[in-house]
């Protein structure tokens, strides 16, 4: 887990890069790579690679980056971590290839050199790199596909400019700060920035599952080597492989977590009193980890309530024998934290301050490496949105597709004053028709008749026409058609709020505190295990598939509990007049959000 970032002036009369922007937008991305930095320039001066190292594999100076392949011609940066990798270094050495380091930044190069960009497809693990090819004077960046490792860049048509943070970029202090329409009104839809917009019109996201060439004094189009979608639709078509579920879920999670423990440092656990964390600590013993350190968070106004995590969490870490360490926040200390917390946000988010709180406790108690039970719910069907989606869809599927009759049934409900109170109510005739539409009443932060209350006109419009957000949606999580019900939901969530929302909170978060968060259910090779089985999952069924996961499965009591999420008592720490509305308070919670981050676009 590191921070990259480079300059390229692509164009012969581009002004060659700055040594000065190559290292302030570095450096302000030290918390990601506080155990060692590097840069690296071209012959021409008209490259320039930056790099922050956080060191988890090969702990050695031979670690380093950016780092030469041993022949020169290629140059790595690189952020994350190839699970794989020592299947890959075996298979490289057969190959006749031999390595300086035991790092797998080293794979990337060899991986490069045989195969071009076909070896993303070779990669099990959560990445974004950068590698430049001497010989050919191209530069290729690829991006992991969840899109767990986040990239972006600026091309002002003579110059290209990428990084791990937004902020980073605009620490450099050339790229354009003009607002993205589509960013804002983005994240007044969603709660977060969906990709591959941000809030800066001169910066994007590469989008997950992409790769993006720069050659010939032309930057390309990202490409796609991987897709969500295309997993499940593949998995629908083969539903006689799913012979024993349980089986199936322990196999192929089991792999997971042991490919996610390879570290030359301590792997502990964030654990909550639910199933997905709960049952990664079991796998993590039946992997072998003998010493599991494992970190809840209490909160005294939780105490006594079903919100509260640290009681049943003990209990499962005492069932699996791991060190718990509980760590208890207060209003207090949050408040003090709450500036610290909106500075480390990268792009803006109603969720991530749980994150942060959990994350500061791991670093605490000494740990660069944690496993996180994010991704669960997306991939075995755990969100009450894989029931009540397909519902809405199916009720409403006739009434919606009447031209006209959802506005006109929103507009009667404005004149009873229900859109004002209730206005995912209003417009569920409109919506709930299809599945891209049913998926923005149940995840939306805001609905897009609501937007002119609270901003500007213009700019809502033309955020809205950039965003296109229901084609959008369904160009991004249901083409190809996933299959059935569940697998359509699975990929919703999964691309949308997963992807634009969790995992980057998940990273954002963890490099505040120099850590990384490793999330062995958001894993390619896993969903691609587990496709075959998605579609068909009935309720509650792929969760208790894998509380029984583990050799010694969770307990009964753990695995029947109401869902309460990994939460925080965020209402009463703000003193949010919507305290006791949970929707009402988020939208609070990110307006805050918003006027804070304004200050960068300044």
């Amino acid at each position: 887990m590191c921070g990259l970032n480079g300059i390229l002036a692509y164009k012969s009369l581009a002004p060659l890069p700055d040594a000065r922007e190559l290292i302030s937008t570095r450096d302000h991305m030290r918390l990601r790579g506080p155990d060692g930095e590097g840069e690296w320039w071209s012959e021409d001066r008209r490259l320039g690679l930056g790099h922050r190292r956080l060191a988890i594999l090969d702990l050695s100076e031979r670690g380093s980056q950016p780092m030469r392949s041993a022949c020169g011609r290629y140059v790595v940066v690189y952020n994350g971590e190839i699970y794989n990798f020592p299947a890959l270094r075996r298979e490289i050495e057969a190959a006749g290839r031999s390595f300086q380091s035991h790092s797998d930044t080293e794979a990337l190069l060899h991986l490069f050199a045989m195969k071009g960009a076909d070896m993303v497809r070779d990669l099990r693990g959560m990445f974004a790199f950068a590698i430049w090819d001497q010989q050919a004077r191209e530069l290729f960046l690829a991006r992991d596909p969840y899109g767990i490792k986040p990239l972006y860049y600026a091309d002002d048509g003579q110059t290209f400019r990428f990084a791990s943070q937004v902020k980073a970029l605009l620490a450099g202090g050339q790229v354009s700060r003009e607002p993205e329409p589509a960013g804002v009104v983005g994240f007044h839809l969603w709660g977060s920035v969906p990709e591959p917009f941000t809030l800066f019109r001169g910066l994007m996201a590469l989008p997950a599952g992409s790769t993006l060439t720069i050659a010939d004094g032309k930057v390309g189009v990202p490409k796609f080597y991987a897709r969500i979608a295309q997993v499940l639709a593949q998995g629908a078509w083969h539903p006689s492989a799913v012979q024993d579920l349980p089986a199936m879920v322990r196999a192929a999670t089991l792999d997971s977590v042991r490919a996610h423990l390879l570290a030359d440092v301590e792997v502990g656990l964030f654990l909550s009193a639910g199933v997905d964390s709960g049952a990664l600590l079991g796998l993590m013993r039946d992997a072998g980890q003998e010493k599991i350190r494992a970190i809840t968070l209490a909160f005294d106004e939780f105490a006594g309530t079903a919100e509260d995590e640290a009681p049943l969490a003990a209990e499962i870490a005492a069932l699996y024998c791991a060190e718990h360490l509980v760590r208890r926040i207060s209003q207090a200390e949050f408040q003090a934290d709450l500036p610290l917390i909106l500075d480390a946000m990268d792009q803006p988010s109603i969720d991530g301050v749980n994150t942060w709180l959990v994350s500061k406790a791991a670093a605490e108690a000494g740990l660069k490496v944690v496993l996180s039970g994010l991704g669960g719910d997306e991939l075995l069907a755990g969100y009450p949105s894989f029931r009540e989606i397909p519902k809405w869809v199916n009720w409403l599927r006739v009434p919606g597709s009447v031209p006209g009759l959802g506005r006109a049934a929103r507009r009667i409900a404005n004149m009873l004053g229900l859109a004002q109170h209730k206005p995912k109510l209003a417009g569920l005739l409109e919506y709930g028709g299809d599945y891209a539409g049913a998926y923005l009443l149940r995840r939306g932060l805001f609905l897009p008749f609501e937007l002119e209350t609270v901003l500007d006109r213009d700019l809502m419009r033309a955020g809205l026409e950039r965003l296109d957000v229901l084609p959008g949606v369904r160009a991004l999580a249901l083409d190809p058609d996933p299959g059935s019900p569940t697998a359509r939901v699975a990929s919703l969530e999964a691309s949308c709020y997963m992807r634009n929302q969790l995992l980057r909170d998940a990273d954002w978060a963890g490099m505040a505190h120099s850590l990384e968060v490793r999330t062995p259910l958001v894993d390619f090779a896993l969903l691609q295990a587990l496709a075959p089985a998605i579609p068909g999952l009935a309720a509650s069924e792929g969760k208790a598939a894998l509380a029984a996961a583990p050799k010694l499965p969770l307990p009964s009591a753990l695995v029947s509990r109401r869902k309460t999420g990994f939460g925080v008592p965020m209402g009463d720490w703000l003193t949010l007049a919507a305290r006791d509305n949970k929707g009402a308070a988020s939208r609070a919670w990110g307006q805050h959000v918003l006027a804070h981050m304004a200050k960068d676009a300044r």
